[in-house]
């Protein structure tokens, strides 16, 4: 089973929310929703959010203003996003929403297998990556508390590199015996 980082679905129509709910059932994570701007930065501040599915358009707050604030912040700007959108193909979304940083933006309708398939990836990879953060600051700790323990004092300075080179002769390049 997953871990307890839940994927946000944000839309502000119940009728996609429950669609995208049923798409991702299969894969057995755990999942939430919001229907507004607010509500999703609200969850996403609380923690515990992998992976993030984003309507574009909402009223109030959009998606693209929810990742805005989200890359801005330390705890969130590594989440994954996914955005959708129900507009078709549009250039300035597409840079905007990459330049931000965005994962991927799909268009609706979303084809459930495609969509499983980003989900599984992203949210495998974001969690993969949050478990080896935590290792690194784990070993960093236990490193730090083994050199206090050990050596409270300053280190030993470590020889030069050439002291352990044999002593080379001063003799000329064309007297070799």
């Amino acid at each position: 089973m997953p871990s307890d980082a839940k994927i946000l679905i944000v839309d502000d129509h119940e009728d996609t929310l429950y669609a995208l709910e049923s798409a991702l059932a299969p894969l057995g994570y755990l999942l939430a929703r919001a229907t507004s701007g607010d509500e999703a930065l609200k969850q996403v501040l609380r923690g515990k959010v992998g992976l993030l599915l984003l309507d574009v358009r909402m009223p109030g707050v959009s998606g693209l203003d929810v990742v805005r604030y989200m890359r801005r912040v330390e705890q969130t700007q590594h989440i994954p996003v996914i955005l959708l959108t129900g507009f078709g193909a549009d250039q300035d979304l597409t840079s905007t929403a990459f330049r931000l940083g965005v994962a991927d933006l799909v268009l609706k309708p979303i084809d459930p297998w495609a969509l499983r398939t980003k989900v599984r990836y992203l949210y495998d990879a974001h969690e993969r990556q949050r478990a080896l953060v935590e290792e690194v600051r784990e070993l960093r700790a236990l490193v730090k508390g083994h050199a206090e323990v050990e050596e409270p004092g300053p280190r030993p300075a470590l020889p030069h590199p050439d002291a352990r080179l044999p002593p080379q002769r001063d003799t000329p390049a064309g007297n070799r015996t």
